[in-house]
């Protein structure tokens, strides 16, 4: 469907003249433009498709969460529409930037010690209890150990019905029982998607200018957004580990075994979105990464 992109800006900034607008990378959920004025200011317009327009209001509710810790570190929020005659859309400030993924650094652990210390900065901020976020906890539960076993059989059941592998559903629902996280994690905000698709930096400089994209936020224990960084970013890379632990700070003497704990669970949850939409070419190479997170002790440093 074509979208009035720049009526969508004259909405939310009024006499604003539009000279160019481009199509920006975005999801399955929403489609992303770019637009340049003519004095030079740009901005981001976000329209969502209809089944998906909730996530709205908890992208303009996180941001404004994170925008006291963060300042210019993360988008904020020029106007939300919410959906009517058009799609719901939402204007954005641009942070300036290219995403990490689209770029190779010569050396990325001064850049990944910059996103741990961001990282760090996020989770200073506390969370009344552990579930999905919107503008609210939703269904909230008191613990990390509750929180983590509904995550789980939740998945599992997913895994299941989508046709898994019956015996890797087995050896993962064995790892979990053989592994319980710790319940008194204190919760906090978790940006759950901190993944090098979303972290902007300039590649003249190699400065992190901030980072992108809330629609995945939850509130849980900190280490299950280091787990996802492990899965999606770093994998074995030594100097991208060891970049963000230094620049994350003090972490608990159980971290490594529970991030792995949380890497199971961010794969598994990653194969059943996969399968639900559609996309098969990943699916073994994720199967593997399971079994050999089952086969792993835990995150070497």
């Amino acid at each position: 469907m074509d979208h009035d992109v720049a009526g969508m800006v004259r909405t939310a900034l009024p006499g604003w003249d539009v000279a160019e607008i481009l199509p920006r990378s975005g999801g399955q959920l929403s489609t992303v433009f770019e637009v340049r004025g003519v004095d030079g200011r740009a901005v981001i317009v976000k329209v969502y498709d209809p089944e998906w327009a909730w996530k709205q209001a908890k992208e303009v509710y996180v941001y404004g969460v994170l925008t006291p810790e963060l300042g210019e570190l993360v988008p904020s929020v020029i106007h939300a529409e919410p959906a009517g005659e058009t799609h719901a859309f939402t204007v954005l400030s641009k942070v300036d930037g290219v995403p990490l993924s689209e770029v190779t650094p010569a050396d990325y652990r001064p850049i990944y010690a910059q996103a741990g210390a961001l990282l760090t900065r996020i989770h200073r901020i506390p969370q009344p209890a552990y579930g999905y976020l919107t503008d609210q906890v939703l269904e909230p539960l008191p613990s990390n150990d509750q929180y983590m076993a509904r995550q789980f059989a939740k998945k599992l059941k997913e895994f299941e019905e989508l046709g898994g592998d019956p015996e890797l559903q087995a050896r993962i629902t064995e790892y979990v029982a053989e592994h319980p996280v710790p319940p008194d994690v204190e919760p906090v905000l978790c940006h759950n998607d901190f993944h090098e698709g979303n972290l902007l930096v300039d590649p003249e400089t190699w400065q992190l200018n901030g980072i992108i994209d809330v629609e995945n936020a939850i509130a849980a224990d900190p280490l299950l957004d280091l787990a996802k960084a492990f899965y999606y970013s770093i994998k074995d890379d030594r100097a991208k580990l060891d970049g963000l632990l230094d620049g994350y700070g003090e972490l608990p003497a159980d971290w490594e075994e529970r991030t792995t704990t949380y890497r199971l669970y961010h794969a598994l949850e990653l194969w059943d979105w996969f399968t639900l939409i559609g996309v098969t070419d990943p699916l073994d190479s994720i199967a593997g990464d399971i079994a050999e997170i089952l086969g792993t002790r835990s995150v070497a440093r």
